[in-house]
């Protein structure tokens, strides 16, 4: 079964105790099936700005970003098409600014409700979406999901990538905070990063970082909470694929705790994209040459 990946962005908008939650149409994969509004990345898109359009598109209303409240993933089989579609789901809180609430007119919702959670345990839900509003995942009709989109069964273009990655701010008991460095052959060698990187097909944001975590430093880590989304857009990477590349990586970012910290050792096999890592005071972090998202988590400014 051929394995493919895609990157989405959802609002929870609230009235009170009730949820906006918008019914997938007709001609949608899951018809009948409630969830977040929301969608897929364009290439090259901010998470944030994803979800403002989609919800714009699907609702008729225009809203603002208040926060970002999960990072999920999950992976939808389409069987008569044999692809296997796994999908990050970047989950933001927003706030409604202007707009009159209406379902799309042609695309993949044909009605929108206002839920509470007890209302929303009594309808089909698409599992992320029972699972962000706390009630019991129940299993999908049989018959679902419907055909693939056209869109996920045209070939992936050979020099263009998205890649969904998640990283961790590390800390142990005394302060320290730990690093990698990017190795030769990958864009931004020699610079100092967050643990982490991309995610593997089938797993969830926080497992992989953790798994990522003991590749590259050797630590065994807690994550405390989601903390920040950002993306970077390189139009001409230079990596190990020996060509430009453009590239779009959707990066969420965790806050990690060490509690048992040791030596940091890279135990990743040779070739990979971790050259050393190490444990660094708040003093010794002035001065390094970080990646931009190594420097925003740390509040230094990178070189």
């Amino acid at each position: 079964m051929e394995q493919r990946r895609r990157i989405g962005a959802y609002g929870v908008l609230r009235r009170g105790e009730r949820v906006l939650l918008a019914r997938g149409a007709a001609s949608c994969p899951f018809p009948g099936v409630w969830q977040l509004p929301g969608g897929g990345l364009a290439h090259a898109e901010h998470p944030a700005h994803a979800v403002v359009r989609e919800f714009g598109e699907e609702t008729g209303l225009t809203v603002v970003v208040a926060g970002v409240r999960a990072a999920v993933a999950d992976v939808v089989t389409f069987r008569a098409d044999d692809v296997a579609l796994h999908v990050d789901r970047v989950v933001f809180d927003v706030e409604v600014r202007a707009g009159e609430l209406r379902p799309e007119s042609a695309g993949g919702s044909d009605e929108l409700a206002w839920v509470t959670p007890r209302e929303a345990a009594g309808l089909p839900l698409m599992p992320f979406t029972a699972e962000l509003l706390g009630v019991p995942v129940t299993p999908l009709p049989p018959d679902l999901p419907r055909a693939a989109p056209a869109e996920l069964l045209a070939p992936p273009p050979l020099d263009r990538g998205q890649r969904f990655a998640a990283y961790g701010l590390v800390t142990d008991p005394a302060g320290r905070v730990l690093l990698t460095m990017i190795a030769d052959g990958y864009p931004g060698a020699g610079r100092w990063h967050l643990p982490g990187g991309g995610t593997d097909h089938g797993e969830q944001p926080a497992v992989g970082l953790l798994r990522e975590l003991v590749e590259e430093a050797g630590q065994l880590g807690r994550v405390l909470e989601l903390v920040a989304v950002d993306h970077l857009h390189n139009p001409a990477a230079l990596g190990p694929e020996g060509r430009p590349m453009d590239w779009h990586s959707v990066r969420v970012v965790y806050r990690v705790a060490v509690d048992a910290p040791t030596e940091a050792v890279v135990t990743e096999l040779a070739g990979g994209s971790t050259a050393r890592a190490a444990w660094f005071t708040s003093a010794q972090l002035n001065g390094l040459s970080m990646t931009g998202v190594a420097a925003l988590a740390t509040g230094r400014r990178g070189r």
